[in-house]
């Protein structure tokens, strides 16, 4: 059983940062991108950014592009999330998924909050 869990939101002013991780379990982790989307107070589901299995190309949301890294550990099967500057419109629960299975849905658990205030 494929299993998300994401970790490291929390509450930072405008201009913060925040490493956000999400542990993978239940599927051979190295071999599927991976992307962060993130739902935010009254609005749809966003995609954020994506990581490639192979070659660990990059993208991002041009809202993001600039202040936010993915990045993966295949060794800990642990997708990563670096966001700097933030700003309150980053404000969202984040959630990791796999990009090819993902069916542009709201992910059913908790994700992780991200809230950007001063």
């Amino acid at each position: 059983e494929v299993q998300l869990v994401e970790s490291g939101g929390g509450l930072v002013q405008p201009g913060g940062s925040l490493r956000l991780s999400c542990a993978a379990s239940g599927f051979t982790f190295g071999s599927y991108d991976m992307s962060w989307v993130r739902q935010a107070p009254g609005k749809g589901i966003e995609w954020v950014s994506g990581i490639r299995s192979v070659g660990g190309g990059t993208y991002y949301a041009d809202s993001v592009k600039g202040r936010f890294t993915i990045s993966r550990d295949n060794a800990k099967n642990t997708l990563y999330l670096s966001m700097n500057n933030l700003k309150p419109e980053d404000t969202a629960v984040y959630y990791c998924i796999l990009s090819q299975t993902w069916d542009g849905r709201t992910p059913r658990r908790q994700g992780t909050q991200v809230t950007v205030s001063s």
